[in-house]
């Protein structure tokens, strides 16, 4: 069972699904920690019979219930208003309710206290819920009919008894406002007895809540109950700039929170001297600046229009020496100069050491450093030899060279040698010594050579040449290997004749 704030369709709680005492914001407001719960009672005592109630918002109220009725944290109940009734949801019950009311009401009378009827039945929260849809409605045809009465108010909250017989307005206004006509004309409207409720405007924030400008809820809608007045000295003692836009909450008035720590500032500067008191030096005034609590310091601005002082100066002397310089010129006495009670401190040199060398300029150049790729050791093998040393040429190298083949296929063979031609039957003859010949590496292995010509006079100069060549052949054949290996059939052609 969830409360009307806080639960969906379904009667589940949005919030920490406790029954309905969720800290979602709306129905847990000014929530208190019973820290007497788990305490038992001594032997031949009751448990105190008087409860606390949390209506809409901040409202509560203190009721008597019997003893056969089981109360708990969270339950919703009955309890009897004026006229008609009223559901609450029950917020402490035991002793503790005992400290609340010496707190909050001294003079309240427990036999004066109204009943509690009964727990909330599934009938009465249908009722109750149908009352709280209207509010948001009605809330806002009042501020029409307000505008139009001509009204300087403002209708902040609107809050219907769960009987639906009664609707209280809460209000803000600068003066005091005549609704009388107002009244008339809502409760003609809506059907409803009217009340009409002013309140400040620190309980208009608590009642509609919100976020502070420290981040967190405001501390009036979840925790705050007394509303103290905050006056500007509280920001002069601590030693805040008096800016209203930063001073001032949600509800236009100054914080609450500037009171927090104003007792903590009000006894620590006790010890400091007057901040209107000007101390004299042979210099000249000093007027004090600012002053800072906690470090427990004093600025001094000390004039001066001798040049051989060197001017206006800031000084930051402590409330002791400060003091020292106050009994000095109530005796008649003037220090030379306020920088003589300036109190030097020791500055606190700690030891240096370039741990992960931060100070390196070339500290990154290793990172940023390409990688060189190792070289893959040959394997063995005439394959892979010939593979490697191909992977390794340039591949536009090797595109050149093969185009310049395909375009000259003459352009690789060596140059031949510059001999005169032979003409008639030498060129004829040399021709055909060197066709007879042997080709390649080994000198034993002669070509078939061609027929002989039947012309006498041509055999005679072949067979001469035949004899001179065959006279010592493996002479021959050892020079030319000495002087250049043939590597290929044209060049071994090419030397022979060029011998």
């Amino acid at each position: 069972m969830g409360c009307a704030n806080c639960s969906n369709s379904g009667g589940v709680p949005r919030g920490c699904k406790n029954n309905g005492t969720c800290s979602s914001g709306g129905c847990d407001k000014l929530g208190v920690f019973n820290w007497l719960s788990n305490m038992a009672l001594p032997n031949g005592q009751k448990m105190y019979d008087i409860v606390e109630v949390r209506f809409k918002n901040s409202r509560k109220g203190f009721f008597r219930y019997n003893d056969s009725q089981n109360l708990h944290v969270g339950d919703a109940v009955v309890v009897d208003a004026a006229p008609g009734f009223d559901i609450g949801i029950v917020s402490i019950v035991g002793d503790l309710v005992r400290i609340q009311l010496n707190k909050k009401a001294p003079d309240f009378k427990p036999h004066e206290a109204r009943a509690i009827l009964r727990k909330a039945t599934q009938e009465d929260l249908d009722i109750w819920k149908e009352a709280r849809s209207l509010e948001f409605e009605t809330m806002h045809k009042a501020r029409k009919h307000a505008i139009a009465s001509g009204l300087d108010m403002k209708i902040s909250d609107v809050e219907y008894q769960a009987d639906k017989t009664k609707a209280s307005f809460y209000y803000t206004a600068e003066s005091r406002v005549d609704f009388r006509e107002l009244i008339r004309v809502m409760a003609s409207d809506f059907k409803v007895k009217i009340e009409m409720r002013q309140i400040g405007s620190r309980q208009e924030a608590s009642r509609l809540g919100g976020i502070g400008s420290c981040g967190r809820e405001l501390c009036c809608s979840t925790w705050l109950t007394d509303f103290r007045s905050v006056s500007t000295s509280a920001a002069r003692y601590q030693q805040l700039s008096l800016n209203p836009q930063k001073l001032a909450g949600q509800c236009g008035k100054l914080k609450c929170c500037l009171n927090y720590e104003l007792d903590m500032y009000v006894e620590a500067i006790k010890d400091f001297p007057s901040t209107d008191v000007k101390l004299q030096t042979q210099k000249g005034r000093a007027f004090h600046i600012k002053t800072d609590v906690f470090k427990r310091q004093l600025w001094y601005l000390q004039e001066s229009n001798d040049k051989e002082f060197g001017g206006n100066s800031m000084v930051m002397i402590s409330p002791e020496r400060a003091k020292e310089v106050i009994a000095m010129n109530k005796a008649g006495e003037k220090p030379v100069d306020l920088k003589d009670f300036e109190e030097e401190k020791p500055v606190v040199v700690q030891d240096y050491t370039n741990v992960v060398g931060q100070d390196s300029l070339d500290r990154f150049d290793d990172t940023f450093k390409k990688k060189k790729k190792k070289k893959k050791k040959p394997s063995s093998g005439l394959q892979n030899a010939q593979s490697n040393q191909a992977i390794q040429q340039p591949r536009e190298k090797q595109d050149a060279l093969s185009e310049n083949k395909k375009q000259n296929p003459q352009a690789q063979r060596p140059k031949r040698q510059e001999h005169a031609k032979p003409t008639g039957q030498e060129g004829q003859d040399n021709r055909q010594q060197s066709r007879n010949e042997p080709r390649g590496d080994n000198p034993q292995k002669v070509s078939n050579p061609r027929p002989e010509s039947k012309n006498p006079q041509q055999q005679a100069p072949q067979g001469k040449a035949e004899n001179d060549g065959e006279s010592n052949p493996n002479k021959s054949s050892r020079n030319r290997n000495k002087r250049r290996k043939p590597t290929n059939r044209g060049e071994q052609s090419n030397g022979d004749k060029g011998e």
